[in-house]
């Protein structure tokens, strides 16, 4: 399960991504739209800047934007930086491995399962841009809108 730090990160650039080509964004502005605390979310962007996915301005004008384009940040990249590794157990783990107490690692039908369940899930994380996520919310968005019926 993510962790409130990653699902509140995640929203953050996505909401950055959605804003891309449009200069920076203020913070209280991410905030509201997202519904994270504000003191929360200054936490977050600023690991988000350590980590290399966003960058500040300050003065007028200023706030957060993306440091890459939106097709070059994936969602396995950020939840790792927020999260630490994906593996559901840590016997399984690429890179913070550890014994899990098995008694035969090596034949361990379970640690075979939990691997194939880390590997579907990089594999979607890792292939899944904040571009992607972007244009999955626009498409989102637009068909809810074009749902809509209008009654007079």
């Amino acid at each position: 399960m993510l962790s409130s730090r990653a699902r509140y990160a995640t929203r953050a650039l996505l909401d950055l991504s959605l804003r891309y080509d449009q200069g920076a964004t203020q913070i209280l502005d991410i905030a509201e739209r997202q519904n994270i605390p504000f003191k929360y979310l200054q936490q977050i962007l600023m690991a988000l800047k350590v980590g290399g996915f966003v960058v500040s301005r300050k003065g007028p004008g200023g706030g957060y934007l993306l440091a890459r384009s939106p097709d070059q940040i994936t969602l396995g990249a950020v939840l790792r930086a927020m999260d630490g590794p994906v593996a559901p157990i840590s016997c399984v783990s690429v890179t913070k491995y550890s014994e899990c107490g098995c008694p035969k690692p090596e034949t361990c039908a379970l640690r075979s399962a939990f691997k194939d369940v880390r590997e579907a899930i990089v594999a979607v994380l890792d292939e899944t841009t904040f571009a992607d996520l972007r244009d999955r919310q626009l498409t989102a968005e637009t068909a809810d809108v074009d749902s809509f019926e209008f009654v007079i």
